[in-house]
């Protein structure tokens, strides 16, 4: 098989409509109802203005990293690429670039949540020299019960 080719560069909010349908092509892919819509994406990334990341192959989205910081630290929300364009490093080099990113902007450590049955996943962070933490819990509350999640089968 011939190398792939892609490009990687800054999300826009122009990328919407099209990362969401990457999101909901993906195979057990949860995405919140509320925090995930068009509008509240958008604003992130307005938050969040250099951070965040897609991969473009084929004249399309293949891959896309919401990543955003706090002043203190970062964070990395729905890692993904498309399922035809695994394993020609895309999702490594989109984390390196969000990384990069990141470091410009002062912040020195990264957090990700990878569900527990998220196998691939959970391997993928490993393989990338990503601290799996068996020293705390993680807790959330939710502010809004209307946010519900939503997998895709």
């Amino acid at each position: 098989m011939a190398e792939a080719t892609y490009i990687l560069r800054t999300m826009k909010e122009d990328d919407f409509n099209e990362v969401h349908a990457l999101w909901m092509s993906i195979h057990g892919f949860g995405i919140r109802s509320i925090d995930d819509s068009e509008e509240n994406v958008k604003r992130f990334i307005r938050r969040n203005p250099d951070t965040s990341i897609v991969a473009c192959m084929d004249g399309k989205i293949v891959g896309a990293i919401l990543c955003g910081q706090d002043g203190r630290r970062g964070c990395f929300y729905h890692v993904c690429v498309h399922e035809d364009y695994r394993k020609h490093g895309i999702g490594k080099a989109m984390a390196i670039m969000a990384m990069e990113a990141l470091k410009k902007e002062g912040i020195n450590k990264v957090n990700l949540v990878a569900f527990t049955s998220n196998e691939l996943g959970n391997g993928f962070w490993k393989n990338m020299g990503w601290t799996f933490r068996k020293d705390m819990n993680y807790y959330e509350f939710d502010l809004n019960p209307e946010n519900v999640t939503v997998f895709n089968p």
